[in-house]
């Protein structure tokens, strides 16, 4: 579904190059559960964007389906985003003037949206809080919020970037269940520095100074 073959992403820093990534290669199938897992200032989430094409590689290949995403214009990539795929960041971010399930539907409008939205506020339990503001509801639920939005529409793929780092280990493992649970055979990449947020994965890339160093068959120890 998703290759990447010798993917490295370099920014320069006072006249020398940092690698944020460095001759990364992988394969994600659908409907894998994939988790990158990594200390801070490891390169995760370089790679996390690699994936998803929030950033195009400095050297190597991105293809999804077997189309190149580095030779795609800036709007073809974001409009693949939109369609095909879901984000869950570290914070809860959610606009303060639109209630919960306009926040799901920020980038939709249709009476099929809304039904939609309302189902997925609904499995992820937040079915009384739908038509409260962010300020209204706890970190957890706002992150609850951000999963909803994430799985609408159904993605192939969601990209999670530390979902659980601003919450408890309670209401994180809880978000990391939810995703999990409802992705609808979609695929998830979730990066982490907690292995224990890992329990469900098929497979673990543990990533080092920008390097694999490691693959671990199913959730890492």
């Amino acid at each position: 579904m998703i290759r990447v073959h010798n993917a490295s992403l370099v920014y320069p820093d006072h006249g020398r190059e940092v690698y944020a990534c460095r001759e990364v290669s992988l394969t994600l199938s659908e409907g894998e559960f994939l988790g990158i897992l990594g200390p801070s200032g490891s390169g995760k989430s370089s790679l996390l964007y690699i994936l998803s094409g929030l950033k195009v590689p400095t050297s190597g290949t991105v293809e999804i389906d077997g189309k190149n995403l580095n030779s795609m214009p800036d709007e073809e990539r974001a409009a693949l985003r939109l369609k095909r795929f879901g984000f869950v960041f570290q914070y809860p971010y959610l606009l303060g003037y639109l209630t919960a399930l306009e926040n799901v539907l920020v980038a939709h409008n249709s009476a099929d949206s809304r039904e939609e939205g309302m189902e997925l506020l609904t499995d992820l339990g937040l079915s009384q809080k739908a038509h409260r503001f962010p300020h209204e509801l706890s970190g957890g639920e706002r992150q609850r919020v951000c999963v909803a939005r994430a799985l609408f529409g159904k993605p192939d793929v969601v990209f999670a970037d530390e979902p659980t780092a601003s919450l408890d280990h309670k209401n994180g493992t809880q978000v990391v269940e939810l995703l999990n649970r409802h992705r609808k055979g979609g695929a998830l990449v979730m990066v982490t520095h907690d292995p224990s947020m890992l329990a469900g994965a098929h497979r673990t890339l543990c990533i080092e100074d920008g390097q694999v160093t490691r693959e671990i068959a199913g959730p890492p120890d």
